[in-house]
């Protein structure tokens, strides 16, 4: 049986930049395909995890610096290119996300539009808030920009990305990106990636050696 990666994921968060990046050759060396699945972190936070708004408002914490440390060493170390924090971080994610989610079944065009967002935002330090900036994004990966705006404005595609947010939320899911192995074995945040390949490594009866 092939092992099976869930990658439940918001455009706005970096650790989710650095993760959409280091889990695809990870799931390559297993022979796993990833589902992509578009979430509205914000409305996770909302139900599942209010604590991280006070986390953010106290940014001069030495917590908060040591962690902005760990980023920019994770993407050094894997050699994702990084120029944050963004001047429109935190960024408000909805129309991005629904871009994504309207984009959902075609799951080729979703990571295409997803590389291309995330490099967008953390480097060009482009603004995902914009539905032009979006739609420009899809344009340059030979999308229709203006139909997938369109698309992502549908009331369909709202109550998707809605329905999406809940079910993670119902899972134990309170942040991105939320990992899940087979299904029910989950994982959060790009640090745990290695527990995912151990979780992968099980699911396939091997022994890394």
């Amino acid at each position: 049986m092939t092992p099976q990666i869930e990658f439940c994921f918001d455009l706005s968060s970096p650790w989710t930049y650095l993760a959409f990046h280091n889990i695809r050759p990870l799931a390559a060396r297993h022979g796993a395909t990833i589902c992509w699945t578009p979430i509205l972190v914000g409305g996770v936070f909302n139900a599942a995890n209010p604590s991280v708004y006070a986390a953010r408002e106290s940014g001069s914490s030495p917590k908060f610096k040591h962690m902005a440390k760990i980023l920019r060493d994770w993407a050094q170390w894997t050699g994702v290119e990084l120029n944050f924090p963004s001047p429109h971080h935190p960024l408000k994610s909805v129309h991005a996300m629904r871009a994504a989610c309207a984009l959902e079944e075609d799951q080729a065009a979703l990571e295409r539009f997803a590389e291309a967002a995330f490099h967008a935002y953390f480097v060009e330090q482009r603004n995902l808030d914009d539905p032009a900036e979006v739609a420009a994004v899809a344009d340059g990966i030979g999308l229709d920009g203006a139909a997938l705006i369109a698309a992502a404005n549908s009331q369909p595609i709202k109550d998707r990305l809605r329905a999406n947010t809940d079910s993670l939320v119902a899972r134990g899911g309170y942040g991105s990106p939320s990992i899940f192995v087979r299904g029910t074995d989950m994982y959060f945040g790009n640090d745990q990636l290695p527990l995912v390949e151990q979780a992968l490594v099980r699911a396939k009866g091997e022994t890394i050696s």
